[in-house]
């Protein structure tokens, strides 16, 4: 087997974020994607957020499962911590890393088929439980592994690169994710830099779990006419709701807007999403508007793009258990075995 390994030197030259590191310190391996892969976009993407923000990449762990999407991991921060989980598992993994250590910060990267299908239950209850994490979907409605048959997210009535017309039901993981509790929604397209770079950086920041479904057309067996997931056909019916920019303590706003009101959103961590309103009247804060929006688009055809929902006050997993501030391995033997008083504690407690 052939390996194609990046060089590890840089131009002196380049241009460098706070840290001190170059968008190259942010990157991968060679992908072995299909050249033009939107997941490859999605990647990029994921890069050029971290920069940004000045992500120091061995306080992130990205976590993934099976399928085109799940290896995309390794194509950037090679620098970061990483597991590479069973099929749909990714999740319950993720869970017990994050409960484990609450200092890093996790983004979990995963596909349709991935998470909505045989993960689906591990999908809702990372959402339901409110999981500090960024989880990402890179949705292209097939799979892409298996030469193409539909996945649990291709739209009813969109056809196979064969012609077969797809009668089953889409799952919308959008829609899931603003019902089950999550309290940072986002969808956009591998082919939107300007909008998904942005997401990236506030879903990486927000305090809770935060959810974006990327749309990420399979070139090889969902990008033709007739599919709903195709480049052309997300182009078409995309319906932006908001512009997004991610501002990190008192930084000046360098990112130009439609026109339209502006809206700030501070998040727990200091940083501030700048919103600027391009669907009429769409209030980012409200969960049950924002669902209703999405069905009400989704019943003309359109695909709603943009921050669909935001709690800036959220709280997570760690909130409601009230678990140690400290990772699990820095804690003494005492501390972890407080002995068998503690223990009849906990015991009276369940009579």
């Amino acid at each position: 087997m052939t390996y194609i390994v990046k060089p590890q030197f840089h131009h002196p030259s380049l241009t460098t974020n706070k840290l001190g590191f170059t968008r190259r310190d942010y990157e991968g391996r060679v992908s072995t994607l299909c050249a033009g892969c939107g997941h490859d976009s999605i990647s990029a993407a994921i890069v050029q957020a971290c920069f940004e923000i000045d992500l120091e990449p061995h306080r992130l762990a990205k976590l993934s499962g099976i399928g085109c999407s799940s290896k995309t991991p390794d194509y950037f921060l090679s620098a970061s911590h990483g597991f590479n989980t069973v099929h749909g598992r990714m999740p319950s993994v993720l869970t017990g890393a994050n409960l484990a250590n609450r200092e890093l910060i996790y983004l979990g990267v995963s596909g349709d088929g991935d998470s909505a299908s045989i993960g689906l239950g591990q999908f809702a209850h990372a959402m339901r439980r409110g999981v500090n994490m960024a989880y990402i979907v890179e949705n292209n409605g097939v799979y892409g592994l298996t030469k193409g048959q539909f996945s649990a997210t291709a739209d009813k009535g969109s056809k196979s690169k064969k012609g077969v017309v797809n009668s089953d039901s889409g799952i919308d993981l959008v829609a899931l994710a603003l019902q089950l509790g999550a309290t940072f929604v986002g969808r956009s397209f591998s082919g939107d830099k300007e909008q998904l770079v942005p997401l990236i950086k506030a879903a990486l920041t927000h305090k809770g779990a935060a959810f974006i479904d990327v749309l990420s057309p399979c070139i090889a067996f969902n990008n033709h006419k007739g599919s709903t997931k195709s480049f052309d056909w997300v182009r078409e019916h995309n319906e932006a709701v908001n512009k997004l920019d991610v501002l990190l303590g008192r930084a000046p706003i360098t990112t130009s807007y439609e026109p339209g009101s502006l809206v700030e959103v501070a998040q727990h961590d200091g940083s501030t999403l700048m919103l600027r309103k391009v669907a009429h009247d769409y209030d980012a804060t409200d969960r049950v508007k924002a669902m209703t929006y999405l069905q009400e688009r989704q019943a003309v055809g359109e695909i709603v793009t943009g921050l669909l929902y935001v709690d800036p006050e959220a709280e997570d997993l760690h909130d409601a258990l009230n678990t140690v501030h400290r990772p699990l391995n820095g804690l003494s033997n005492s501390e972890l075995t407080p002995g068998s008083g503690a223990l009849d504690k906990i015991n009276a407690a369940l009579r």
